[in-house]
């Protein structure tokens, strides 16, 4: 009888790992073959809008890398994240105003494009994105002044003083999402950061590329940008509203707009990780 029951439960565990494995492996092809589906049943005029956004389909697989398929242009984009001492934040932010002034009176190439202090999540937190107008040879020129140049490096020494911690990291924009004008204010901004699962990039980018058709009232999308350099496989987007209440009620319209539903529908599966700030310029960020 003990021997009977040991064997029935052996054989039980094996079924529930059976199980489990179907299970997880049906879940990680489920999104691929739900869009490709849905690809096949689009008309032939539709998918080659696809291909003319993405260039995704036409190019085969090893064959090309994400950042040519998924951006139009050579420019790149910095993003630095700034952990400030909070009673130092307005003497930083009066040291920044100036700094960005230097970059660009000492011809760097770097033009500072938002720059912004975060009203609900990480406090103390200052973000900036710089852009690279002609890509890393553009970088590697700023770069090498802001290492060298005296004005600059004596700013760092005492930028230094003021940060309690400090990242950065260098991205791409995607080819679809509109290009980062400046905005007059009086705006706050949403910046959503998505930590993809590897190999998902061009399915993200597939399935937003239709969604953000239903995210473009009251002029909401602001930027798109894919991580090339720092953590990998990480998306930034940012949107720009008047308030809060007006964020609730556009992002609540996107759901009565046909197609935003898929779009969340296919890009939540492939989301490790997500992280959600609320942003306010500085009063000499292009972005207002």
């Amino acid at each position: 009888m003990a021997a009977f029951k040991v064997t029935t439960l052996f054989a039980g565990a094996k079924h529930c790992r059976q199980f489990l494995h179907n299970y997880l492996v049906s879940r990680n092809v489920s999104t691929t073959s739900r869009f490709l589906a849905m690809q096949e049943q689009q008309p032939p005029e539709s998918k080659g809008w696809f291909k003319k956004i993405l260039k995704v389909g036409t190019v085969e697989p090893g064959r090309a890398s994400h950042s040519s398929q998924l951006s139009a242009k050579e420019t790149v984009y910095e993003m630095q994240f700034h952990a400030v001492k909070p009673e130092a934040m307005e003497e930083y932010l009066n040291k920044y105003a100036k700094f960005q002034q230097l970059m660009h009176d000492k011809e760097t190439g770097a033009k500072l494009v938002g720059s912004f202090t975060v009203e609900i999540g990480d406090q103390d937190e200052a973000i900036h994105i710089w852009e690279y107008s002609g890509g890393y040879p553009v970088l590697n020129n700023a770069t090498i002044i802001y290492r060298t140049d005296k004005d600059i490096v004596q700013y760092r020494r005492e930028r230094n003083k003021m940060l309690r911690s400090r990242k950065n990291q260098i991205l791409l924009a995607f080819g679809f999402w509109p290009e980062i004008q400046p905005r007059e204010g009086k705006n706050i901004y949403e910046l959503r950061s998505y930590t993809l699962k590897p190999g998902t990039m061009i399915e993200w980018a597939n399935s937003w590329s239709r969604g953000i058709e239903s995210r473009k009232e009251n002029n909401e999308p602001v930027a798109g940008l894919f991580s090339q350099i720092g953590v990998l496989y990480e998306v930034q987007h940012i949107w720009g509203y008047k308030d809060l209440q007006t964020r609730l009620e556009t992002r609540e319209a996107a759901w009565q707009k046909p197609g935003w539903d898929e779009c969340v529908a296919y890009t939540v599966p492939l989301i490790r990780y997500m992280q959600s700030r609320i942003l306010i310029p500085t009063p000499f960020s292009p972005l207002q």
